[in-house]
């Protein structure tokens, strides 16, 4: 495979040199840079979501939340999934325009996920739900995909608001934990 690549990047700019000279092959070199960069910057990866074991025996639940949970019955849905002596963690990914991602400021992206983050928890709290939070990725599936490292959850619980059901179904197809999904 790697012999494809390298003639993928190599033969066009050396057929630009040799037909139309130099600032043909820098102009073939530039394209070629280009294109490598938006294929790299549109790579998903497609494995299996690895999810932490378990050191206890209590259930465990990961809610992620790209919208504020803070209608009742969105919070009652939850608290009929989150029993007595579960361990619930609020995931609030730190959502940014791509603009702003590429740029990487981050700032606003934070500020915004923390305001959710302390909405959702007030609110489950408020149905005697005990959680805990953090603010995570800028892209919800990666931000699941990292917590899932080191949360032993039985099942997650995605918290949307419209319009925003690709990344629930890329978690749901990539993991073999029930995926529950509120729309707020």
């Amino acid at each position: 495979m790697l012999p494809l690549v390298v003639a993928a990047v190599v033969v066009p700019i050396v057929g630009a040199v040799i037909i139309g000279g130099p600032p043909a092959g820098f102009a073939a070199g530039a394209l070629v840079a280009a294109t490598i960069l938006v294929l790299a910057a549109r790579a998903r990866y497609d494995e299996p979501i690895e999810v932490a074991t378990a050191d206890d025996h209590r259930h465990h639940v990961l809610i992620v939340i790209t919208a504020t949970l803070d209608d009742p019955a969105a919070v009652e849905a939850i608290a009929s999934d989150v029993g007595p002596g579960a361990e619930a963690l609020v995931l609030a990914p730190a959502l940014n325009p791509r603009l702003r991602h590429w740029l990487s400021d981050l700032r606003q992206a934070r500020l915004d996920a923390q305001t959710r983050l302390a909405v959702s928890l007030a609110s489950l709290a408020a149905a005697r739900i005990d959680a805990t939070g953090q603010v995570g990725d800028t892209d919800p599936v990666q931000a699941v995909e990292d917590e899932l490292a080191a949360f032993p959850a039985q099942e997650v619980v995605f918290v949307t608001g419209e319009g925003e059901e690709a990344e629930v179904e890329e978690v749901r197809r990539r993991l073999d934990r029930p995926l529950r999904h509120l729309v707020v």
